[in-house]
């Protein structure tokens, strides 16, 4: 090994970075002066390292798939985890959803129970938003042999949407229950209080009497009530939603706004109906 002097390495290490900068410059000079030759010198270098370039990325690659399925298997592990605690928590549901079935059955054999009849339904196809009386209403086309009576209610897939109050031969009046004639006796599911749900003629009826000291709370689920034989009991309406000027309306389930087809069902209530709903008698003739 040359032993260089100490001087003679100081002067080196402070040309190294000079004699770095000049070999640049000419390289740059040499690129510009004779393009040809440059990129015959690139290409030739590149085919020398081409085949190293082969041998290495094989080993890389591997690498890499390597560390994907490290990445890969913790994912699933942390899948597993969690499908095992949902599991776990889906076996307690279930248990207690047995044990209160097994309640549920002891309490109706108590009590004698009698499990009601499913309500009949007819399906029938909107052709029209009606006029008339009512300024939110549909009309039905019914298929011969279907015949309908006023007061039955009217749902869609998704919830309650109406109640007929006009029937002919052939067709159907339904008011919805954004027409401000529109009153229902509705259910707060978290509260279990009772309120009327009032159609305001625009896209979200309104919620009145509620029991003082407990208002509707947003989010909350409403659903129908039995009360006066008007709809059954727990037929879904929609949420709460407060309006900003605060007062709490009903965000419906039911699409009106698209309404095709409606279901119209009988669950043989013959509750109270509108005024404008309810045949007049025809007057006598004198004799």
């Amino acid at each position: 090994m040359i032993r260089l002097s100490i001087p003679l390495r100081q002067a080196l290490s402070r040309l190294t970075m000079p004699v770095l900068i000049a070999a640049a410059f000419g390289t740059m000079l040499l690129g510009k002066a004779d393009t040809v030759l440059v990129e015959r010198s690139r290409m030739a270098l590149a085919d020398a390292l081409a085949p190293i370039y082969g041998v290495l990325s094989e080993p890389v690659a591997a690498l890499r798939e390597a560390v994907q399925d490290l990445r890969y298997l913790a994912a699933m592990r942390e899948e597993n985890a969690r499908l095992r605690e949902e599991n776990e928590r889906l076996h307690r549901w279930q248990a207690a959803a047995l044990a209160l079935e097994a309640e549920n059955g002891l309490l109706r054999r108590q009590l004698r129970y009698m499990p009601e009849a499913p309500a009949s339904f007819h399906t029938a196809k909107v052709v029209a938003d009606a006029g008339g009386t009512y300024a939110r209403a549909v009309l039905l086309s019914l298929q011969p042999g279907i015949a309908l009576r006023k007061g039955q209610v009217a749902l869609d897939e998704r919830g309650l949407a109406g109640r007929v109050t006009e029937v002919g031969n052939r067709s159907a009046r339904v008011l919805l229950v954004t027409d401000m004639n529109s009153r229902i006796p509705v259910v707060l599911e978290g509260s279990r209080s009772r309120a009327i749900l009032a159609g305001t003629n625009g896209e979200r009826p309104r919620l009145q009497h509620w029991p003082e000291g407990t208002p509707p709370q947003d989010g909350e689920r409403v659903v129908t009530s039995a009360e006066a034989g008007v709809f059954p009991a727990g037929l879904p309406v929609g949420v709460v939603r407060w309006s900003e000027g605060g007062a709490p309306e009903v965000e419906l389930f039911a699409r009106l706004d698209k309404l095709d087809l409606l279901r119209i069902f009988d669950f043989g209530l013959s509750g109270i109906l509108p005024p404008e709903a309810v045949a007049r008698p025809e007057p006598r003739p004198r004799r």
